[in-house]
């Protein structure tokens, strides 16, 4: 494996996790706007990763789907636990970055596994197997004519 390969994988693996992260993020904005959970959000969420990823990776393949899944479940975990963080700050009477900080990773990880509902799993569970066969599938020849054309 060549240094260039290795960098390629660093990158894609980072890109991937910023993805899952900011995702998570809007999933956050979202389910606190309508003020209650919206496990569901994880599919279109999985769809558009997937997308995304299928998009900057060379060849969709069996990394593509791996990278997709792997994002759409960071984007799961990271919405449970920024809700768990804001829980603890509006009961707190906190600001969310001084929740954050003062709750810790080990106890937001806690507070958002104890929330986990059968709904959350399978919902993230299938947003995963959607993200990684869309991923996975090779752009549609029509599409890469129309981009060799221009």
């Amino acid at each position: 494996m060549s240094v260039r390969n290795v960098l390629l994988f660093v990158f894609a693996l980072f890109s991937a996790a910023m993805l899952g992260l900011a995702a998570g993020a809007v999933w956050m904005v979202v389910t606190l706007y309508l003020r209650h959970p919206l496990p569901w959000l994880a599919l279109p969420i999985g769809a558009l990763l997937a997308w995304a990823i299928r998009g900057y990776v060379r060849s969709p393949g069996v990394g593509a789907a791996l990278l997709a899944a792997w994002a759409t479940v960071l984007a799961a975990i990271y919405v449970n636990i920024l809700i768990a963080a804001v829980l603890i700050a509006g009961n707190m009477g906190m600001g969310l970055i001084d929740a954050l900080r003062t709750a810790g990773v080990g106890m937001l990880w806690q507070l958002a596994r104890m929330a986990l509902s059968r709904a959350d799993i399978g919902c993230t569970t299938l947003a995963m197997l959607l993200a990684a066969w869309l991923a996975w599938r090779a752009p549609r020849k029509r599409a890469r004519a129309i981009a060799a054309d221009k």
